[in-house]
């Protein structure tokens, strides 16, 4: 690791504002930042390491040959990764990294559960792609790795799991709504194993309407202000359709069953679901 650039993570459910983070940080010039570093190697290793298949050492060199040389070789004061995927894995990147500052970035589980299930529904726990990591998974090395896709690569509850029968029932929705808890969750529970100077939590909705979660965020990562932040954040990134998708009212009854806690642990029982306005 390079003894003068320091690594931040930002670390999430996905769909929360990761590829807005990357333009965002991508404006200051000692921030070499990143969207989803490696992500092809990154999120089979994370993944199978979530659900046991892959032993911590075997993870810990996935980051060493992505996360620990891109530091190392990087010429920038600052390095920076915003990735879900690296939300399975943050006390090997503490391993790898005992500096480094983590930002849990947090959205409405109503939103990520929609735009998940609208906007990248081939990508996301559809029924093919969980069916064959689900039957990878149960076959225990008997069958060969599924591909390094993205569709393929999200955790399902290991078989000790209390979830892991439940779970084969779900629609896709449903393990969606899961998934945003569980990860959400894991994160909250590796970053309070960390000095509590080194991690910050922000929610998406209070960065976009609140000057002082903008500042509160800089100040937290020791970057100066730049009027360009606001500008930025008023306008959604990473849109591959410019549609807001309320939930139904079954979507509703089953997110509130599998996520309610988490709901109300990050403060969103106290706020109705939004509607997302897309500017030009």
């Amino acid at each position: 690791m390079s003894n003068t650039t320091e690594p931040f993570f930002i670390v999430s459910s996905g769909r929360s504002g990761t590829a807005m983070m990357e333009r965002l940080f991508a404006l200051f010039p000692q921030v070499d930042m990143h969207h989803e570093y490696m992500v092809h190697h990154v999120q089979p290793a994370a993944c199978a390491y979530q659900m046991g298949i892959l032993s911590r050492e075997q993870a810990l060199d996935v980051l060493r040959l992505t996360h620990a040389s891109a530091v190392h070789y990087s010429t920038a004061p600052v390095w920076g990764d915003a990735s879900n995927k690296l939300s399975w894995v943050i006390p090997l990147l503490d391993e790898l990294f005992p500096t480094a500052r983590y930002v849990h970035l947090v959205r409405d589980g109503r939103k990520v559960a929609s735009s998940y299930f609208h906007k990248l529904a081939g990508e996301c726990y559809d029924d093919a792609s969980t069916a064959i990591m689900q039957a990878f998974y149960d076959a225990d090395g008997v069958l060969p790795a599924p591909p390094p896709e993205k569709r393929f690569w999200w955790p399902l509850p290991r078989h000790d799991d209390a979830m892991a029968k439940p779970f084969r029932a779900f629609d896709q929705f449903e393990r969606i709504a899961h998934h945003w808890s569980v990860i959400n969750q894991v994160i909250a529970r590796d970053l309070a194993l960390i000095d509590p100077a080194r991690h910050h939590v922000v929610r998406l909705e209070d960065l976009v309407t609140r000057a002082q979660a903008r500042q509160d965020l800089l100040n937290f990562l020791r970057l100066p202000w730049d009027d360009r932040v606001a500008t930025l954040l008023m306008r959604p990134h990473n849109v591959n359709r410019p549609e807001d998708y309320p939930l139904t009212p079954k979507q509703t009854e089953q997110l509130w069953r599998l996520a309610g806690d988490t709901m109300r642990e990050f403060g969103y029982h106290e706020r109705p679901e939004y509607r997302v306005a897309y500017r030009a």
